[in-house]
């Protein structure tokens, strides 16, 4: 697969609809390893494909583990009881947490020798407080590379038995996850004191709930301190299903939030293990209507269509959380979430990360060690379409999608770092939105797509791109400015940098009106050399994205339907015969008061078919999915009222 450099979400007028959840990360990785370790044979269904599964499960392989497909996101395990059979081997883990600080406590404790590493940004990733924890129960980890990070090198332990340990709770809560489901490899009843503050308690319920489904109960004293009993050891339960992600919920349900609703999401609700079910909490604070079942959730927007800005503590939603930072985009008041010191130590520093993107859409932003302000921008309409970097980290990508709700859409870049949790994320984001609608009218030079775009635009009541005029004012641009026609590096930053305005039938270049320069045929001659160059075609995209807004937009050209908007709602290609466009050419020339020869309009006409069908850059041709028109016998009334039939008939 051919890597995406980004992704381009065009505005979004509502949600609604339902989505079915890939299982959690959270518990596939972790029903991966205790699976791993139990007695017997484990099959776990609705296990989730991603990234961070595909390191586990290549890295119980790479220990001899016997991991089968069964196909439909369904696995048979079976456990070796701790006793990997492989004693020696080298494990990559990419920037998977869930995977390599469960790893790195289980085979501290099994007895081999192992070397663990990751992509950069994983040995950028603190381990210390775990390494030192398993240290304290006779573990022989080694750093590969600076002090307290992966990689890492781990010899076979001298464990000590009736151990209590310390681990601080102040920086992931991982790695009291990934000591306590390790424990029972120690068969002697050992103890963990967590240090300091305890943060995303709900993953370690997980931890315990999961643990206690395999048959190791642990006992505990609040969050303060956790102990497996002796001879405390794993019993695969047979047949054991995923839940889905809440974590991904959040995104579906603030659409709802944001965009009307209700969307609803299935495979997670009222009787999940997952903490970041009170996500919906946190959204009903800032105005959504919720409801709730055993597996299930649905949102709706406020009464009043507009969320409020809240005070929150997210400490038992870190990862949800992120969420409600672009949430705060569309509310009405300032959003403060607290409390997130975690985002720091995450794929990338999540606070830095979203501060400095919600700040590309015009929010104030004030960052602190563990908190995030957020006070909306004025105004959902921005000069252009923005570019969200995401910085290697899926939930970025995923948060920022939201951001399309604003008038102008949104770009994201990398989008395919989503593959760590939720490969098919943005499929499923468009299946519960509606984007701002688009009819998009193709077409040869003089058929009259101009005409008939500009009327079914104002009876629709939606804005209108004229392309060919884009073209025409480039050319324009290019003679005032002095620019050769085809020095194409000038003519993009040219394009990039010329102010355009529409105005009904009246075109404005850099604040002066200009229609009559672009109704000569030099000016549509000029227009036909510039949009042959690709590197104008493609600086004229974000300028041509955006005319995209509420309530729809009418476009005509040539590449309107296969290459500007390709997701058009309806896609028209707008012909007529030669001699009839020669004739209807010549008609409106006249009407200006312009001198024109029929024989020498329909000679031009015939060469520029024949030039625009046969170039290599966007060449003129009906699309898949767009249907004919032809108007050689129609008025441009009765042209008008087909494409309105046929918009119609569509809704």
């Amino acid at each position: 697969m051919t890597h995406q450099k980004f992704i381009d979400l065009p505005p979004i007028l509502s949600a609604q609809g339902t989505v079915r959840l890939p299982g959690s990360k959270s518990i596939s990785n972790r029903m991966l390893l205790l699976s791993a370790l139990s007695h017997g044979v484990t099959e776990i269904r609705d296990l989730l494909h991603s990234d961070d599964t595909e390191h586990m499960l290549n890295g119980l392989r790479t220990l001899g583990v016997s991991v089968e497909a069964l196909g439909d996101h369904a696995y048979r395990v079976q456990g070796c009881a701790g006793d990997f059979p492989v004693k020696e081997a080298q494990l990559f883990l990419g920037n998977a947490g869930t995977a390599f600080r469960p790893l790195t406590a289980a085979l501290a404790l099994a007895g081999g020798h192992y070397h663990l590493s990751g992509v950069p940004r994983m040995h950028e990733r603190p381990i210390a407080d775990l390494v030192d924890a398993l240290c304290g129960l006779g573990a022989d980890i080694r750093y590969l590379g600076m002090e307290g990070f992966p990689p890492l090198e781990i010899h076979p332990a001298k464990l000590l038995s009736g151990s209590r340990i310390a681990v601080r709770g102040d920086v992931s809560s991982q790695f009291l996850s990934a000591l306590l489901m390790a424990l029972p490899l120690m068969h002697s009843a050992t103890t963990v004191e967590v240090i300091g503050e305890l943060i995303s308690k709900p993953y370690v319920e997980i931890t315990l709930a999961m643990m206690a489904r395999f048959g190791v109960l642990v006992e505990r004293d609040g969050w303060s301190s956790f102990t497996v009993p002796a001879a405390s050891s794993y019993v695969a339960p047979g047949l054991i299903h995923v839940e889905g992600d809440a974590s991904s919920a959040s995104y579906f349900l603030a659409a709802g939030a944001i965009g009307g609703g209700p969307v609803r999401v299935d495979g997670v609700g009222r009787d999940s293990i997952q903490g970041d079910v009170r996500f919906a909490e946190a959204l009903q604070l800032m105005g959504a209507r919720i409801a709730m079942g055993p597996n299930w959730m649905e949102v709706r927007a406020p009464e009043n269509g507009r969320m409020k800005g809240i005070d929150l503590d997210c400490n038992h939603i870190p990862d949800a959380a992120m969420t409600l930072a672009v949430c705060a985009l569309f509310a009405n008041g300032i959003t403060t979430l607290r409390n997130i010191a975690s985002w720091r130590v995450k794929e990338t520093d999540r606070i830095a990360a979203m501060a400095a993107e919600l700040r590309k859409l015009g929010a104030t932003v004030e960052e602190g060690s563990d908190f995030i302000r957020i006070m909306p921008p004025n105004s959902s309409i921005l000069a252009s379409q923005c570019s969200i970097d995401t910085y290697d980290d899926h939930r970025m990508a995923m948060c920022f999608s939201l951001a399309a709700f604003s008038q102008t859409g949104v770009r994201i870049n990398d989008p395919q770092c989503v593959a760590k949790t939720f490969p098919d994320y943005f499929e499923s984001f468009a299946s519960v939105v509606k984007a701002v609608p688009v009819i998009a009218i193709d077409g040869p030079s003089a058929s009259g797509k101009g005409t008939v775009a500009q009327l079914v635009a104002a009876q629709l009541g939606f804005h209108y791109l004229d392309s060919g005029a884009l073209y025409r004012l480039l050319a324009l641009a290019a003679q005032q400015n002095g620019v050769a026609l085809d020095a194409e590096d000038q003519l993009a930053d040219l394009a990039a940098r010329m102010d355009v305005r529409f105005e009904g039938m009246d075109s404005w270049l850099d604040g002066a009106q200009v229609n009559d320069e672009l109704r000569s045929e030099q000016s549509a001659i000029a227009a036909s050399r510039v949009a042959t160059l690709p590197a104008v075609r493609t600086a004229l995209l974000s300028k041509q994205h955006a005319f995209r807004r509420a309530p729809g937009l009418v476009a005509d050209g040539r590449d309107m339907a296969s290459v500007v908007f390709p997701d058009a709602a309806l896609k028209i290609f707008l012909t007529a015969s030669a001699e009839v466009r020669a004739e209807r050419r010549y008609k409106q020339l006249m009407e200006k008061g312009m001198s024109a020869s029929i024989t020498n309009l329909l000679e031009n006409i015939r060469a520029r078919d024949e030039r625009d069908s046969q170039r290599s850059v966007a060449p003129l041709q009906q699309m898949p999915g767009a249907s004919l028109l032809d108007t050689t016998n129609l008025t441009i009334e009765q042209a008008v009222q087909e494409v309105l039939a046929r918009y119609h008939s569509m809704h």
